[in-house]
C-alpha cells in the first residue's frame, strides 16, 4: 500500500460523470411487468434490454472487458461482457421480488453467518461495508431472518434522496433509513444509530478525490494499484465499531450466495495505533473483495475504469 493519492483529474469515463439510469417510471412499468408475469417469463425481456444497452454503450463494453480481462485472467471476450450485463440486469429485475417478499422465489445461502450473528448480538452496532458488486438487496433479505437486526444505509449526499423514491417505486411499502455521507453531521447521525443498535451499510469501493479529508489511498488490486477510500474505516475507527465485509453474488437461475467477513473491530484499538489499524483494515477489505471478485467475476457492477481515481458524487442505480 502507498502513501494517499494527491491526484484530482477527473478521467472523462470516471464512475461520478456517468447519467442516472433508475428511471422511476420505468421501475414502476418492470413491477408491473414482473409481478403479473412472474419472474421465469419477465426475465425473457432481460436478454433483449442487455443487447441494446452494449450495442450503444461502448465506454460500458471497454471497461467491462478491462475489468473481466483482469478478474478472469485472461481476455475477455463479447460473451463475458453479455454475461456481466445480464448478470447486472437480473440483480435489479429481482429486486422487484426481493422487495416485495417473494423470498420463496429464491435459494439463498449465507456464509459466514456466525460474524453477523454476533454483531447484531453486541447490541451497540456495527458497519457493514460492501461494494458494487453483487445484490444489496438480497442481503438485506437475509435481515428478515433476525428480528432484532436493524439497518440503516450510509450513502453519497447526491444520492441519498433518490434511495426512497427508488425504492417506493419497486413496493411503496418499503422505506429505508438513509444517512446521507459528504454531511458535517453525518458522523452524528452514525453514533445516534449505532447507539440505538443499528447496523450500518455503505458501499466501500467507490472514492471522491475531491473530498480533502478523503483523499484516496492507491491499494494493489486484481494486478495494479487502484484507488480506495478511507474515510468510511476513519469513522469506524474514531466510533470505536466492528466492520464487516456483506455481499450477496448472483450465481444464476434464482441463487444467491450471501457473505459476511470479519475486517476489523476497532472497539479496543488505541488512538496511537488507530492509523496502523485503519491501514491494516483497509488491505483486509481489498483483499476481502478481490477475492469475491475472482471468484464471482460477472457480479462486478462497477462499468467505468476502476483503477482511475473519480471526482464527484455517484449516480447509483
Amino acid at each position: 500500500m502507498t502513501a494517499p493519492d494527491k491526484s484530482h483529474a477527473a478521467p472523462a469515463d470516471d464512475w461520478s460523470s456517468q447519467p442516472e439510469r433508475s428511471h422511476l417510471r420505468l421501475l414502476r412499468v418492470m413491477r408491473w411487468l414482473s409481478l403479473r408475469l412472474g419472474r421465469r417469463a419477465s426475465r425473457t425481456l432481460l436478454w433483449p434490454v442487455v443487447a441494446i444497452y452494449l450495442l450503444i454503450s461502448p465506454g460500458a463494453r471497454r471497461t467491462s472487458r478491462q475489468f473481466l480481462s483482469r478478474a478472469l485472467g485472461r481476455p475477455a471476450g463479447l460473451a463475458d461482457v453479455m454475461r456481466q450485463g445480464f448478470a447486472f440486469a437480473s440483480t435489479i429485475h429481482d429486486r422487484v421480488y426481493l422487495l416485495n417478499g417473494r423470498l420463496d422465489l429464491f435459494d439463498i445461502r449465507v456464509h459466514g453467518e456466525p460474524a453477523i450473528q454476533q454483531a447484531i448480538a453486541r447490541g451497540d452496532g456495527a458497519f457493514l461495508f460492501g461494494a458494487h458488486l453483487g445484490s444489496f438487496e438480497a442481503v438485506r433479505a437475509v435481515g428478515l431472518r433476525y428480528p432484532a437486526l436493524r439497518l440503516a444505509v450510509m450513502m453519497y449526499q447526491d444520492n441519498a434522496s433518490r434511495l426512497n423514491d427508488v425504492l417506493a417505486a419497486i413496493n411503496p411499502a418499503v422505506r429505508q433509513d438513509v444517512i446521507p455521507l459528504g454531511r458535517l453531521d453525518a458522523m452524528l447521525q452514525a453514533r445516534d444509530y449505532l447507539e440505538r443498535g443499528y447496523l450500518l451499510g455503505l458501499l466501500a469501493d467507490r472514492t471522491l478525490a475531491r473530498l480533502a479529508t478523503d483523499p484516496p489511498r492507491q491499494c494493489e488490486f486484481l494486478g495494479a494499484p487502484a484507488p480506495f477510500a478511507t474515510g468510511p474505516l476513519r469513522m469506524a475507527a474514531m466510533l470505536r465499531r466492528p466492520v464487516l465485509f456483506m455481499t450477496g453474488l448472483y450465481r444464476g437461475g434464482n441463487r444467491y450466495d450471501i457473505h459476511f467477513d470479519t475486517i476489523a473491530d476497532f472497539s479496543a484499538t488505541p488512538a496511537a495505533e488507530r492509523e496502523a489499524a485503519i491501514d491494516a483494515a483497509l488491505r483486509r477489505y481489498v483483499a476481502l473483495l478481490e477475492r469475491h471478485c475472482r471468484a464471482a467475476p460477472y457480479n462486478w457492477f462497477n462499468f467505468y475504469d476502476f483503477w482511475q481515481a473519480p471526482t464527484r458524487a455517484p449516480a447509483d442505480a
